[in-house]
């Protein structure tokens, strides 16, 4: 694992029906994300992913504040169309790309 995804570790998964919303989760999670490379962070969270995990994704944060930040957005701008699952302090993000 690189030095970089290891420090994403404080993870969230929602749950959602709508692939739209899916799309506007994983924005939000790059916003409010202030580390480098932020899109480490919703990483693995295709919608061809979220539709083999039953609606389910994990985003993650190098920071709780962050999560706590996307929450916040989230529920201000998508309330009702989204759910938390779960969170975590220790769910380090894993490289998405296959290295030749």
């Amino acid at each position: 694992m690189s030095t970089n995804h290891a420090k994403y570790h404080y993870s969230i998964t929602c749950n959602t029906s709508d692939a739209t919303v899916l799309h506007c989760l994983r924005a939000i999670a790059q916003c409010v994300e202030q580390a480098e490379y932020p899109q480490i962070g919703w990483g693995g969270t295709t919608q061809a992913f979220w539709k083999r995990n039953n609606n389910q994704f994990t985003v993650r944060f190098t920071d709780p504040s962050f999560r706590s930040a996307f929450v916040l957005e989230a529920n201000r701008l998508l309330s009702g169309y989204w759910s938390q699952i779960s969170t975590s302090n220790n769910d380090p993000a894993s490289p998405q790309r296959q290295h030749a």
